[in-house]
């Protein structure tokens, strides 16, 4: 595959009845899975500010140097471990997408 930089973004909403502090621990876990995935060349997360109406409850953007750096992190374990524990239970909706960074950017 390619060695052309990746950025991945996944957009949540959280269930009603998510515990209130829900965003607090999943960006305490996302920091920790960022320690444990050395693939990860930039990874940013966080709950949304509400600035705008109609938009997510929390976003995440996460950037590789390769597809394959990419395919690394989707299946380690320990992403899995994260979306069964902070994301699977807890999701009402969810978009994702994966893009290449041309160069420069």
């Amino acid at each position: 595959m390619s060695a052309q930089r990746i950025r991945h973004i996944v957009l949540f909403n959280w269930k009603p009845d998510t515990p209130t502090d829900h965003a607090e621990r999943t960006t305490a876990a996302l920091a920790e899975l960022r320690r444990k995935i050395p693939q990860i060349r930039s990874y940013h997360f966080g709950a949304n500010l509400g600035v705008n109406p109609g938009t997510y409850d929390y976003g995440v953007t996460a950037e590789f140097d390769s597809i394959d750096d990419y395919f690394v992190y989707r299946d380690h374990p320990d992403h899995k471990i994260f979306i069964e524990t902070y994301t699977a239970p807890f999701i009402d909706t969810r978009a994702s997408i994966q893009f290449a960074v041309p160069d420069g950017s």
